[in-house]
């Protein structure tokens, strides 16, 4: 039912393929106008680096600034769209889960941190010793995305992997809520997985504790400890997400979204709309599409 437009890979890669794609921003930006304007997602990795100018990029309805030094790692499925100044420079690489996988499948990608749960910020403010030491790995992994040297694929991998390391390094420890080596870092990345799976029919937190063979009070204590709020408040967010989301859509009545979201009571999902986020469901698609 949601026609926000999902990008693919292959759209951006031309001839060079492979399941890589790196360009230079302003570059980026002008080859692709069209179909990047607007909001959107992706079904690859998106890595975004600016090195200058401002403007603010919205990524799943939260917004962030924009300047020298901002780096910006998003998974697939993330909608996002910027506004940027025309003097914005940069760099911008993608790729799919198979081509980072097929050349290292003893490191999955959500070990690093900005992957490894969506509670944790897609946003990393580098200092200027690291953006210096980016920059230089990212124009190298532009020149060998253009050029035809054996290994090619390899190396990209190489420098892909020096990237996400010094952003796991600069990767502020408020951003990254949830830890993989922490006491309940994979009970809640479990949790997180089936409220992704399982949002639309399943909103009982005591459901979700049972399907993670523990009490609801000790998943509530988890969730609180870890991410300061309740199961419940979890379940919840995700299923406003989504509603944003499809909100998005002029095609989609609001009796439809909330149908689809598994609430068969509109009114009671627009009072927990508005009880959320302080506007009714019409209000907000309302003031997103001006």
């Amino acid at each position: 039912m949601e026609n926000i437009p999902v990008l693919h890979l292959d759209q951006f890669l031309l001839s060079k393929g492979n399941g890589v794609y790196v360009n230079d921003l302003r570059q980026h930006l002008h080859d692709h106008h069209n179909m990047i304007s607007l909001p959107h997602k992706h079904d690859f990795y998106l890595n975004v680096l600016f090195t200058k100018g401002s403007g603010i990029h919205e990524i799943d309805f939260n917004s962030y600034s924009v300047g020298p030094g901002s780096f910006f790692v998003l998974t697939p499925g993330q909608m996002h769209h910027w506004k940027l100044s025309d003097d914005v420079q940069g760099y911008v690489f993608s790729h799919s889960k198979e081509f980072y996988l097929l050349r290292d499948n003893q490191f999955e990608l959500d070990r690093f941190p900005f992957f490894y749960s969506n509670q944790n910020t897609p946003e990393v403010k580098l200092e200027a010793k690291t953006l210096t030491y980016l920059v230089k790995i990212c124009q190298s992994m532009l020149e060998e995305y253009h050029d035809e040297k054996n290994h090619k694929s390899l190396r990209i991998h190489a420098l892909i992997t020096l990237v996400y390391v010094a952003l796991t390094r600069a990767y502020s420890p408020s951003s990254n809520k949830v830890e993989g080596i922490s006491r309940y870092g994979s009970t809640i990345k479990t949790f997180e997985q089936l409220v992704e799976a399982q949002f639309h029919y399943r909103k009982s937190p005591a459901e979700y504790a049972e399907l993670l063979n523990v009490s609801l009070k000790h998943l509530n204590r988890i969730c609180n400890q870890v991410l300061g709020v309740s199961v419940s408040n979890v379940i919840t967010g995700r299923v406003l997400l989504e509603s944003k989301r499809l909100l998005m859509s002029k095609d989609l009545s609001i009796a439809e979204i909330a149908n689809e979201l598994g609430y068969t009571d509109y009114s009671y999902f627009s009072r927990l709309f508005k009880k959320h986020t302080g506007q009714t469901p019409h209000e907000f698609r309302k003031g997103y599409m001006v």
